[in-house]
């Protein structure tokens, strides 16, 4: 049966911010004019108004076609097109352009790559750093299937932080996602955080978790050292994603803030309009 967009009226909690048309259109033409991608369109974010308006954006390479069809997610399916090889110094030029002093990117699944795509990523790192020497750089990677060899040439080239989303807690993981396992997730974290570099990971609400899972996916984020941890409200992109099961209420959102914070998760950022990049730059301190 198909999904169907939940008509239930959205609480005041969950207003989007318009974004401001000059800043807006500045951020957009650059990306446009480069052919680049962000997941803030590609991905229906619903803070794509805020941070244009302040001239940041979290950056998707290799493409916008994934090779996954997770339930969740708004971005294109289906067979990617081949690599731009000039991606990675358009992006850098244009970070450079923006005047960033963080960055965050972003790829969808290449499960079609020899490397899942983790040389161009690593490129793209490299490439970053030599046009913009004084950034700070989150990648949030895919899971490369768990393998560790690709993972290390991600690492390699040491970039502040290193994302990887559980997306929601281990009952509902293989409901909502093709192909990533729960502790396939957790065994990337396990080995960025081994590596010295940061770790972080991202959870959304309202898709049928309770709060007791919730707390238990805290504590298996800590088990691996997971440092940073971001708790978000599911949104429903498009008809063919799976419905909202619940909105949760802000005062909600902050208790799991407080749980974490009491856990040992150096940042947490939980409430509804949250996302994994959502203001990242204060993940580095």
């Amino acid at each position: 049966m198909e999904n169907k967009i939940n008509t239930r009226r959205k609480p005041d909690w969950l207003k989007i911010k318009l974004p401001q048309k000059d800043r807006y259109t500045d951020v957009k033409k650059l990306v446009k004019d480069n052919n680049l991608h962000t997941i803030c369109t590609s991905g229906s974010c619903p803070n794509l108004g805020e941070c244009w308006d302040a001239g940041t954006a979290t950056f998707m390479i290799l493409g916008e076609i994934c090779t996954r069809a997770c339930k969740f997610c708004a971005v294109k399916t289906g067979k990617p097109l081949p690599v731009d090889k000039n991606e990675s110094v358009k992006l850098a030029r244009s970070i450079k352009a923006l005047k960033l002093k963080h960055c965050v990117i972003t790829s969808v699944d290449r499960d079609d790559l020899p490397d899942g795509g983790a040389s161009f990523w690593a490129d793209v790192i490299k490439q970053i750093k030599k046009f913009n020497p004084e950034i700070t750089i989150e990648v949030l990677i895919p899971d490369f299937n768990g393998n560790t060899k690709y993972l290390q040439i991600v690492i390699d080239e040491k970039p502040d932080i290193i994302s990887h989303n559980l997306e929601t807690v281990r009952r509902l993981t293989a409901k909502i996602r093709t192909k990533a396992k729960y502790d396939t997730s957790l065994k990337v974290l396990k080995f960025i955080a081994q590596s010295g570099i940061r770790a972080k990971s991202g959870i959304m609400l309202g898709i049928g978790e309770t709060f007791s899972e919730v707390l238990e996916t805290m504590d298996d984020l800590r088990t691996v050292n997971c440092e940073v941890m971001t708790i978000g409200q599911y949104l429903q992109p498009t008809r063919q994603n799976m419905e909202v099961q619940e909105y949760v209420k802000p005062e909600i959102f902050a208790k799991y803030k407080r749980a974490g914070l009491e856990k040992g998760f150096r940042f947490v950022e939980s409430s509804p309009l949250v996302r994994s990049s959502y203001h990242a730059e204060k993940h580095v301190v």
